[in-house]
């Protein structure tokens, strides 16, 4: 048997509204509803499930790789919503990292996630932290 990632429950304050904004901003397909969960599915099958909680929400961190007209897309929906991104975690300093010879950048999800968009996995064209 091998072993697949799956999916994550993300905390959320608006589920619904939240499943709608990652979907649109990676344009992936439109959320489903299973019990208390909105699902959003990446095109490797993993869900993503959205559930609305009562307590304080930890920011938690998610990654995509993506390819490069991808994340152009991508960058473009953030600058058209007017969200802001960041080139590192910490959220200093505003804009695109360069690591591995490729691009990346970080955003928030409506409750604070920090998502994360890059166009080559880590250490793939020799970036150390």
């Amino acid at each position: 048997m091998s072993i697949r990632f799956n999916h994550t429950i993300l905390a959320a304050r608006d589920a619904e509204a939240s499943s709608d904004f990652l979907a649109q901003i990676l344009s992936l397909p439109e959320p489903t509803r299973w019990g208390p969960f909105w699902m959003v599915t990446t095109d490797n099958d993993a869900n993503l499930d959205y559930m609305n909680v009562e307590h304080a929400i930890t920011p938690q961190h998610y990654a995509f790789l993506v390819d490069e007209q991808d994340f152009d897309d991508i960058l473009e929906r953030l600058v058209q919503k007017q969200r802001p991104y960041w080139a590192d975690p910490q959220k200093r300093q505003h804009g695109i990292n360069r690591h591995d010879g490729g691009r990346g950048l970080y955003f928030e999800d409506p409750n604070g996630h920090l998502m994360e968009l890059i166009t080559r996995p880590y250490g793939s064209g020799g970036w150390e932290p």
